[in-house]
């Protein structure tokens, strides 16, 4: 991605990568069961279904930046 990062970059490059896209949720929602410890697995997945658009949403920069971090080379 040769784009400055911003909102707007990392929300298009979430669409475009279907391979980012899914390492992105799996972040953000590895994320989310720290914040959701006391929850169990079946309460976790319902939570996460009702709050996956939103923290896609708001995580999408977090996300792109964590995943090219973790991804350079």
């Amino acid at each position: 991605m040769s784009t400055p990062l911003n909102m707007h970059a990392a929300r298009m490059a979430l669409n475009r990568d279907p391979d980012l896209r899914e390492w992105a949720e799996q972040w953000l929602k590895s994320r989310e069961r720290t914040v959701s410890a006391n929850m169990t697995d079946e309460e976790f997945d319902k939570h996460w279904l009702y709050i996956r658009p939103e923290r896609m949403h708001e995580g999408a920069l977090e996300a792109v930046a964590a995943y090219q971090q973790e991804h350079q080379g």
